[in-house]
């Protein structure tokens, strides 16, 4: 898999990790690893670097991936964000989809499926670790669209509407622009307007919307 033009951000403590995920990254994946930092520093490294993804461990000595993104979404900085961590945790998973991290990958992944995850990640696609799929599933089916919900679903045209369905597949905003025929820009628009009718602030959050309101639909036809 040639990717030279991802340039990726390692945030992880473990000395043995990150050498290992700097040389899997860059040699079997061809991609630029512009920096391996330590929590304090990463703010003023994604500023000078500008990465196309940072790789986030979970759990670190001083801090954990979720606060530090936290911290950084706060300072402004909006560089894309995937976890990569040995937990498995549902409340984990669910913290971090509502951070709107574009994925969360398992340390014991197959090296090849982790690069494969992370150049979707840096294309703008959700991945989420396949072992962790049914517990992703069986999250959103125990959370339902309110009525509130669903009344501002109605405010979202035909499109709109199109469109939060193809979020809710996870796909990137060029793979909607193929489904549908239409230019990448209009697409990035109608998703701005989607988030600000729904009054959300990352499209992980639209899709996990749309998720809850189809199975809300389901119930209440039943």
């Amino acid at each position: 898999m040639n990717t030279p033009s991802l340039k990726i951000l390692l945030v992880e403590d473990h000395a043995l990790c990150r050498s290992g995920l700097t040389d899997l990254l860059t040699q079997r994946a061809h991609m630029e690893v512009v920096a391996t930092g330590d929590p304090e520093k990463v703010a003023d490294l994604l500023r000078q670097h500008q990465p196309d993804l940072a790789v986030l461990d979970l759990r670190m000595p001083t801090t954990d991936g979720l606060s530090l993104l936290r911290q950084l979404r706060a300072a402004g900085i909006q560089t894309p964000a995937l976890i990569l961590t040995m937990s498995d945790a549902q409340e984990d998973l669910a913290a971090a989809l509502r951070l709107g991290v574009r994925g969360y990958l398992l340390k014991d992944m197959e090296p090849e499926d982790v690069i494969a995850a992370i150049v979707r990640a840096a294309r703008g696609e959700l991945v989420v670790a396949p072992a962790l799929m049914l517990k992703l599933a069986q999250m959103l089916s125990t959370e339902r669209a309110g009525p509130e919900q669903r009344d501002v679903l109605a405010s979202l045209t035909d499109r709109e509407r199109q469109i939060l369905e193809h979020l809710a597949r996870g796909e990137s905003n060029k793979t909607i622009a193929r489904a549908l025929d239409i230019s990448h820009d209009t697409v990035k628009l109608h998703v701005r307007h989607i988030l600000a009718k729904l009054n959300l602030s990352s499209r992980v959050e639209a899709a996990v919307f749309a998720v809850e309101a189809r199975a809300a639909a389901a119930a209440s036809a039943r």
